[in-house]
């Protein structure tokens, strides 16, 4: 392994995404993840194109640099086994329900009664002291409780949508691996472990009200909520070839924007003057934005606007990502052989370190693929692990 957390083990007991990111992070800089499967799997495993079953494309990306190991945790033999890992983590992750991890026995307090200096996260829902605590979480419910798609149909409730990505599981689960992060540094300090709680609704909500509370801020309300710009107008726009995404926000900007196109005078009409009223009247001067980008190619307007020094970019698709040029001199995509399913992309670490650069150790794992050496890690002889796996085998086909 290599990066900044070599030597310190996370036990992961997670599934789909929201865990599994935030296990990625940790696993990517460096630390030991023992990634703790069901006999069935992570649900994630049969989600996109594969080569062979359970190893799909989402859960590659997920799960590099891991280790899999299945254990039955309702069974005895399979919670000695989990119970035995645990004494040897420092960060256990999960995003297990709190009812189900209260009737394996893996509470907080219980695993900490193994190993007192255990950083514990519970990736939840809904934060434990709230009314929703128990009701289940996955992203599009999380982003509609969060009000996302309401923003994006702000105008009109027809068209609300979901981000197009997971964007609920992935904000959580960064969230997650940086409090981790933090917990580490706390003990590192302290010698004590402790219990978090990240909780998916409130991370997401705080991330969208931040933009968006608008005139709420204020107590009594001053202003209307909500980042008209954000909500209703933001979208890239139509040249003759293509789209282009551009970003003005100072006077200069604007006034130089408007002499490149051929209408300076705009740059004194009062709707425009200054931030405060373009802001009020965007959907007016989107409209005319619009109309005077639809006259020129995408290049020609990438290397007008960029003479006048004003931020723009090319409308990019996922396939035309793979030959940017910026991604292919950064080394963005990695082409590894990996061990069972051949050649594929990694997506490079988006970090650069001087002195501990992570690096891809090895790429995620088969099921229950490591799950001989992990448990002779904690101490099981050679027939101890064959009986165990004996006894998995036959529960499996019961």
């Amino acid at each position: 392994m290599t990066g900044p957390l070599q030597g310190i083990r996370v036990l992961d007991l997670t599934t789909m995404l929201s865990g599994p990111q935030a296990t990625l992070i940790l696993g990517d800089l460096g630390a030991d993840v023992i990634k703790v499967e069901t006999p069935e799997g992570d649900g994630i495993r049969d989600i996109g194109p594969m080569r062979n079953p359970g190893m799909g494309a989402m859960f590659l990306q997920a799960n590099r640099n891991k280790r899999s190991i299945v254990l039955d945790l309702k069974a005895a033999d399979g919670r000695e086994a989990f119970l035995r890992l645990i004494a040897t983590a420092d960060v256990f992750v999960t995003n297990t329900r709190r009812k189900p991890l209260q009737r394996l026995g893996l509470s907080y307090e219980e695993l900490t009664a193994i190993n007192p200096s255990l950083i514990y996260v519970s990736i939840v829902g809904y934060g434990s002291t709230g009314p929703y605590a128990d009701k289940p979480a996955y992203d599009d419910l999380i982003q509609a409780a969060a009000g996302i798609p309401a923003l994006a149909g702000s105008s009109d409730p027809s068209l609300a949508r979901y981000a197009p990505i997971a964007i609920a599981d992935r904000v959580t689960g960064m969230h997650a691996a940086n409090a981790a992060l933090g917990a580490l540094y706390h003990r590192q300090k302290t010698g004590e472990g402790q219990h978090i709680e990240i909780p998916m609704f409130e991370t997401v909500a705080a991330m969208v009200l931040a933009d968006h509370m608008g005139g709420l801020v204020f107590d009594p309300q001053h202003g209307a909520p909500v980042f008209q710009r954000y909500a209703t107008t933001r979208r890239p726009f139509a040249t003759k070839d293509g789209f282009i995404s551009l970003m003005m926000i100072t006077d200069k900007q604007w006034r130089a924007f408007f002499t490149e196109a051929g209408c300076p005078a705009l740059a004194d009409d009062p709707r425009f003057r200054d931030v405060t009223h373009r802001t009020e009247n965007t959907g007016q001067l989107y409209a005319i934005v619009a109309e005077l980008l639809s006259t020129g190619t995408t290049a020609d307007w990438i290397e007008r606007l960029e003479g006048c020094d004003i931020p723009v970019a090319k409308l990019e698709s996922i396939e035309s990502l793979l030959d940017n040029p910026h991604l292919k001199a950064t080394a963005f995509f990695e082409t590894v052989e990996h061990h069972s399913e051949g050649p594929i992309r990694s997506i490079a670490r988006t970090s650069t370190w001087s002195l501990t650069q992570p690096g891809l150790s090895r790429g995620a794992p088969r099921l229950g693929e490591h799950g001989s050496e992990v448990l002779a890690e904690a101490g099981y002889s050679d027939e101890q692990i064959k009986a165990l796996l004996v006894k998995r085998s036959d529960r499996s086909k019961q």
